[in-house]
């Protein structure tokens, strides 16, 4: 080989080495942005899956819901959080998703679950007593405490709860005692009375509760003035007639044909605050039916208050 040659050949491997470096630099790019494109496609792909995975789990399996009033301390405060377990009752299912915030007739159907409620669950459930008739509003939910289930009386003594099918403590007993030892003055007459609201008829007041029958489902009850007026939006609901009533007369009346008994066709709750001095909860409204129950609360996170 001539010498001269030498310069020209070693100039064409180092131009062939750096044609291959770059071509190397080149798939190594290309090789990465396949690599990202792909992954970023999975991820598009996953999004919808994930969120479907997470409404599967709230409709279904849990939800969280924050508390945002006193009403259940010294157990929960205004910030804590609590997950609701569907499993226990059973997941509620929604049949008709018109919803707005008048008020609509909750259509629905629960999943089988793992027990019934137990006194003393804290449950979170949506109100049902909207412009005094029962409607459903989607989100608008309260927690409470269950003290009474169906088949149960329920009232309170000197601010105790008392059950004739539960002999245990209903609620914090130290609240209790404390809700006890208040002076009645430090109340208004509006916040001390309870329902029915018929002091004339029926002395009913937050600390001496008169005894109330909570409906199970297929029960009958012979209906008095007492009854019609502590149940009326219930009957109205369950019967879609006005009720009226006459003490003087003990008669009570759906859309003024006299009604002497009613055979319940739901299950219904008494919830009631553990903060027993300041809790609006059944003692004013009364009872709540199943079908408006959310689930049992499974597990509490405490806020920093």
């Amino acid at each position: 080989m001539r010498s001269d040659e030498s310069p020209l050949v070693q100039g064409g491997l180092i131009i062939q080495n750096r044609d291959r470096l770059m071509q190397g630099s080149r798939n190594k790019y290309w090789a990465f942005a396949l690599r990202a494109i792909t992954a970023l496609c999975y991820a598009i792909l996953a999004l919808p899956l994930l969120y479907g995975l997470w409404l599967t789990v709230r409709c279904f399996g849990m939800d969280y819901f924050s508390i945002p009033s006193h009403s259940m301390e010294p157990t929960l405060y205004p910030g804590d959080k609590v997950v609701v377990n569907k499993l226990i009752m059973g997941a509620r299912i929604y049949t008709d998703l018109h919803f707005n915030l008048e008020g609509v007739e909750l259509k629905c159907f629960r999943t089988k679950g793992f027990r019934r409620i137990r006194h003393n669950d804290m449950v979170v459930f949506n109100f049902p007593f909207h412009d005094g008739k029962i409607k459903f509003v989607i989100n608008n939910v309260f927690c409470k405490r269950v003290v009474a289930l169906p088949g149960d009386s329920i009232w309170t003594v000197g601010g105790y709860y008392k059950n004739n099918n539960y002999q245990g403590l209903l609620g914090i007993e130290s609240s209790q005692r404390k809700f006890a030892q208040m002076p009645d003055t430090l109340f208004t007459k509006e916040a001390f009375a309870a329902l029915p609201y018929d002091m004339e008829h029926v002395p009913s007041t937050i600390k001496n509760m008169h005894a109330v029958y909570v409906p199970h489902k297929g029960d009958v009850v012979r209906l008095t003035p007492f009854e019609a007026a502590y149940y009326r939006m219930i009957l109205e609901w369950e019967t879609g007639k006005k009720i009226t009533w006459d003490w003087q007369t003990q008669s009570v009346f759906a859309d003024g044909k006299r009604l002497f008994r009613h055979t319940f066709a739901h299950d219904y709750y008494f919830m009631a605050g553990d903060n027993v001095a300041d809790s609006n909860d059944s003692r004013y409204w009364g009872l709540v039916p199943e079908e408006y129950i959310v689930g049992v609360v499974g597990y509490v996170y405490h806020g920093k208050e």
